[in-house]
């Protein structure tokens, strides 16, 4: 950078410095073929997830049933369903505990209809609609989390907002690095402030992250559509919002650790060791709602939990279990989460981005 430029630079306001590191930070990465690959990659394997999920579902295989002589008789000359007659009770029960039926009907004179189904975790929803009159239901094992479907959609949002996270906020971390180990950094000192060099770091990829999240709710609203899938589009559409904005907020505060953390070391041999523990903060989150999703209480805390609240609170409201105020609530704490870590993450940012050598500690970093 020639004397002239760093004069021009310098007239610039905070707005305006903020948007031309953003704007190198943008064009950086549209210019790069492996991001724009891999972009599009993702988006076709999206794509083809759903579509294939509506294929199948139009499709589905034959329904295991087991029933008893006089209970099969409710499923006779039906399509989708696999009949197979036992002698008893005991019998249905021992083929729905091997797997070898997904439920069973037996004959329940207690019933308003006369028919039992009995299933392991779940009753088949096709087969609860089948019957004009919905029977009694006793499962064996049961599951109050909503089965399979809450699975998909923690896999689904929290690989989404990991992957983001991982993918345009460890870059954050790696360029302040090299910016530092080149000394270029003192060139960019000379011209803007360090703080709006962190904000148009920060809103550079953030734009990227967002962008790429929007454009998986577009390829992924034409897949439901073209797929038929239109009544999943519907019930789906208000938790993808709520997603779209706690990611918004979420991944600026993860970016903000990023850089964070990127400015305690001087090489790039040393940034594992800083970035670690904001790694952490991006993937543990996932796997507590993966592996505690049919937790009620656990996932009414983790939706408040800034980290986590992007992945759990949408989950809930997909399922209806969480009043219209909690999701505004959650929100708040999620603002002022972000605003605390900005504070510390410019402040860290500022103070250890001139130390060179040794890798800067957490406390000397913040006394400056």
């Amino acid at each position: 950078m020639n004397a002239s430029t760093r004069t021009a630079t310098r007239t610039l306001s905070a707005g305006q410095g903020v948007w031309l590191v953003a704007e190198r930070e943008l064009s950086t990465k549209l210019r790069s073929k492996a991001y724009l690959i891999s972009t599009a990659i993702l988006l076709l394997i999206a794509l083809a997830g759903v579509i294939w999920a509506g294929v199948s579902s139009a499709n589905p295989s034959a329904t295991q049933i087991a029933a008893t002589s006089n209970a099969a008789s409710a499923l006779e000359n039906i399509d989708g369903y696999e009949v197979t007659e036992v002698a008893d009770r005991d019998a249905a029960e021992e083929l729905v505990r091997s797997g070898d039926a997904e439920a069973a009907i037996v004959e329940d004179a207690s019933s308003a209809t006369g028919l039992l189904v009995i299933a392991d975790k779940q009753a088949p929803q096709s087969l609860m609609m089948l019957l004009s009159s919905p029977p009694s239901v006793e499962l064996l094992n049961p599951d109050e989390a909503g089965g399979a479907i809450r699975y998909i959609l923690g896999i689904a949002f929290g690989l989404v907002f990991m992957m983001a996270a991982i993918t345009f906020g460890s870059p954050i971390a790696t360029s302040v690095v090299e910016e530092k180990q080149t000394r270029v950094i003192e060139i960019l000192l000379s011209a803007i402030p360090a703080r709006v060099l962190l904000a148009g770091k920060v809103i550079g990829n953030t734009l990227l992250a967002i962008s790429q999240i929007l454009m998986l709710v577009v390829v992924g609203t034409i897949g439901l559509i073209v797929s038929g899938q239109t009544a999943v589009l519907q019930g789906i559409g208000g938790p993808i919002a709520w997603f779209a904005v706690f990611f918004f907020f979420g991944f600026i505060l993860l970016a903000a650790m990023f850089a964070a953390a990127g400015s305690m070391v001087s090489r790039q041999e040393d940034v594992g060791a800083t970035m670690t523990p904001v790694m952490y903060l991006t993937m543990i989150p996932y796997f507590l709602v993966i592996f505690f999703g049919d937790n009620p209480t656990v996932m009414t805390v983790l939706s408040y939990v800034p980290f986590s609240a992007p992945v759990a609170m949408p989950i809930r409201l997909f399922f209806n279990e969480a009043a219209w105020w909690e999701p505004l609530l959650s929100m708040v704490i999620m603002l002022g989460a972000c605003a605390l870590v900005i504070m510390l993450g410019a402040k860290i940012y500022e103070n250890a981005l001139l130390k060179m050598g040794a890798r800067v500690k957490f406390r000397e970093a913040l006394r400056g």
